[in-house]
């Protein structure tokens, strides 16, 4: 009987036996340090996502505050309030002017005319 076994033995050793088949994905280095990354990464992110939005939500809202705080504590200054009524007569002139420069002869000698009058009674 042992020698039935030794020659079974001897068979299975002349035998070829199957090696495991390489996937040349998984074995290329790029693929296993893209594997150890995201092993990395999803050790290092605990918090669920739930979490991550509600932060992220109430961080943006902290920002919006500071925000709305810093606009309400700026208030504008009579040199700036001065400055921004100077600029506006300043366009208001300038679109006269070119709605003047639209006008037909006529309107603007008449306008002239006016002047003219006006000056001559205030005299």
């Amino acid at each position: 009987m042992r020698r039935l076994e030794d020659q079974s033995e001897d068979e299975d050793e002349n035998l070829i036996k199957p090696k495991k088949l390489i996937n040349p994905i998984s074995e290329s280095r790029s693929h296993q340090e893209l594997h150890r990354e995201l092993l990395s990464t999803h050790k290092s992110v605990e918090k669920p996502e739930l979490q991550r939005v509600l932060e992220s939500r109430k961080r943006d809202q902290l920002i919006r505050q500071r925000k709305q705080e810093e606009e309400a504590h700026r208030t504008i200054s009579p040199l700036e309030a001065e400055l921004l009524r100077r600029h506006k007569k300043l366009e208001e002139y300038e679109q006269q002017q070119q709605e003047n420069l639209k006008a037909p002869e006529f309107v603007k000698v008449r306008e002239n005319l006016r002047r003219t009058s006006v000056e001559k009674n205030q005299s």
